[in-house]
């Protein structure tokens, strides 16, 4: 076999655009299965009109349609009401990877790598051949441009096929995407149904309106008027900055001294802390930055390492709330207890983060299987790829046998539980482009576990409480079943009549009230349940199972003696300490 020479093998070099690395591994960006693509697509158009939305501060109200035009394809056709896009950005931002006004804007943000909407639209063009079709409105008074756009694979560059001036009645202002593409619709956990419920509650400032491939239509209107907070930007911290990105910085910057350099390209440096960096790196503090070298630069890195600055503002993020948290649950779950816990703000890699938990326990919730886990990222859902995910593994990590659950080892809980977790952060370290799971940073995952112990501690004292209720229950069920007979023996041995025997039980009874306290009946009690919201996205019953009626939670009670102290009760109690108190 004849041997090829470095020059000839040479010649096959050639150099491969972002969107043509994408069009052969489109599976990197969620595209990987008919029905996870249909999600990923609907996903990626309502991140980017929420953000618009609250950008613009908006309250946001968007339109999502599917229509079914075949067995394996559909059209998608997303509305929001937000600011619009100038003209000229249309293309960029459609039918262009890796462009967008995020990926160096450090503030809490939905979308953040700039692929998303534009990787939905070479999705559609690689599996119809058709191009999008996007209408932009940034003004009542002017009209609306309409795009037809493709993307070149090969330069990474939009095409456009057409471009037109047109009408958009009663519309001030907005855009409108449409695109057709190959998918799957199916109800369930990891549908666009799904999706679009939690995406609903977790953003109750939102109103989504949605008809499904079914020609059905589905409100999810907004329960406040109050937009959240805007999320600041900031800049770099300089604990999140490596050497090497130093160094560029270093190249770039206008700044006339290091000092300086310190000062404006980093937030919590102050005069007084970029001197004390220049000190601890043995760096003259009026060096011009574009003369460090690189042996300074790693001295300035290690001088950064050794200084103590203060954590980076967290007005950069915006966490839901427990409240809001423990709201959303109660609308969905119809459940015995709730609780939530949002935890201060943390850091990772010089980037502020909060993470909030809420657990709902109990009621018409399934108790033989694992609990049901819902994870969310700036306010999105996340419903693939659990087992890959910091949060999945927080709650295997986290004991909840101490809690009242059942666990093996390195395992999901089992009972009638469901956990919530929310992240929120100026970056979300995703394990993939398809953003669907948090990597496992050692900071985040310790952030995770003490939210979720925060919430368990409050789950072990519901259950520990509502065991003491059924075990007193079974005591006083034992007393009662014996004060008819101790009233016949009496009746016989002082010769009593019937009516005195009757006063005898009753006078019994009463000082089994007084002496054991009064009851008072727990169960479900959650006005807030919505169970036409919890039906959505659920998976489809089959026919004899739709017939059965749902079965009711059996409610039991307790007493003002195991009141007052039970909510501050934790998992500390021994056995033998529990038993004391009967």
């Amino acid at each position: 076999m004849a041997e090829k020479s470095a020059e000839e093998l040479a010649k096959k070099q050639r150099e491969i655009s972002i969107a043509e690395f994408f069009e052969k591994n489109r599976h990197l960006l969620g595209f990987d299965n008919p029905r996870r693509a249909l999600l990923t697509a609907v996903k990626e158009a309502v991140d980017n009109a929420l953000d618009a939305c609250e950008e613009a501060r908006i309250l946001p109200e968007i339109t999502v349609e599917l229509i079914q035009l075949s067995e394996t394809r559909f059209r998608m056709i997303v509305e929001d009401n937000g600011p619009g896009i100038v003209k000229k950005q249309i293309p960029h931002i459609f039918a262009r990877l890796l462009y967008g006004s995020k990926f160096h804007k450090l503030a809490a943000t939905r979308g953040q790598q700039g692929i998303g909407i534009s990787a939905t639209v070479l999705y559609g063009q690689l599996t119809t051949g058709k191009p999008a079709t996007v209408i932009s409105k940034t003004a009542a008074n002017i009209k609306a441009q309409m795009m037809k756009l493709k993307i070149d694979t090969q330069t990474n560059l939009p095409q456009i096929l057409e471009e037109k001036e047109t009408d958009w009645e009663g519309k001030e202002h907005g855009t409108k995407i449409e695109v057709d593409l190959d998918g799957s619709y199916i109800k369930g956990r990891q549908s666009v149904d799904e999706y679009l419920k939690e995406t609903a509650i977790v953003n109750p400032h939102t109103t989504i309106i949605y008809v499904t491939p079914e020609a059905q239509q589905i409100i999810f209107a907004r329960s406040t008027n109050e937009l959240p907070p805007e999320p600041k930007e900031i800049k770099p911290h300089p604990y999140g900055v490596e050497l090497g990105r130093l160094m560029k910085m270093l190249e770039i910057t206008s700044a006339k001294t290091l000092q300086q350099f310190l000062t404006s390209e980093f937030v919590r440096v102050s005069v007084n802390i970029a001197d004390e960096i220049c000190k601890n790196s043995s760096l003259l503090s009026k060096i011009n930055p574009k003369q460090v070298s690189r042996e300074m630069a790693e001295k300035l890195y290690e001088g950064i390492q050794k200084t103590k600055i203060m954590a980076p503002p967290t007005d950069c993020i915006s966490p839901i709330g427990a409240e809001e948290l423990e709201k959303g649950l109660r609308k969905e779950i119809n459940a015995e207890f709730y609780c939530s816990a949002t935890r201060p703000a943390a850091v990772y890699r010089g980037n502020p983060f909060v993470i909030e938990a809420a657990l709902a326990f109990g009621g018409e919730q399934d108790g033989d299987s694992a609990v049901r886990i819902m994870r969310f990222a700036n306010r999105v859902p996340l419903l693939y790829q659990q087992g890959a995910c910091a949060i999945t593994n927080s709650i295997q990590n986290t004991s909840w046998k101490t809690y009242g659950l059942q666990q093996s080892r390195n395992s999901l809980p089992v009972g009638p539980c469901s956990v919530l977790v929310h992240m929120t952060s100026v970056w979300v370290p995703f394990t993939s482009e398809s953003k669907e799971a948090l990597a496992h940073y050692e900071e985040i995952v310790k952030e995770i576990k003490l939210a979720l112990q925060d919430c368990g501690r409050k789950l072990a004292s519901f259950v520990n409480k509502k065991r003491r209720i059924g075990e007193e229950e079974k005591k006083r069920s034992y007393i009662q079943k014996y004060i008819p007979h101790v009233a016949d023996a009496l009746k016989e041995i002082v010769g009593f009549d019937e009516i005195k025997k009757k006063e005898i039980e009753d006078n019994l009874y009463t000082m089994l009230e007084q002496v054991r306290g009064e009851l008072e009946e727990i169960g479900i009690d959650n006005p807030d349940y919505d169970p036409e919201l919890a039906k959505i996205g659920q998976d489809e019953k089959q026919p004899e199972e739709a017939e059965e009626e749902p079965k009711k939670m059996k409610k039991t009670k307790t007493k003002d003696a195991f009141g007052g102290d039970d909510d501050e009760d934790d998992d500390s109690d021994t056995e033998e300490e529990q038993e004391t108190l009967f």
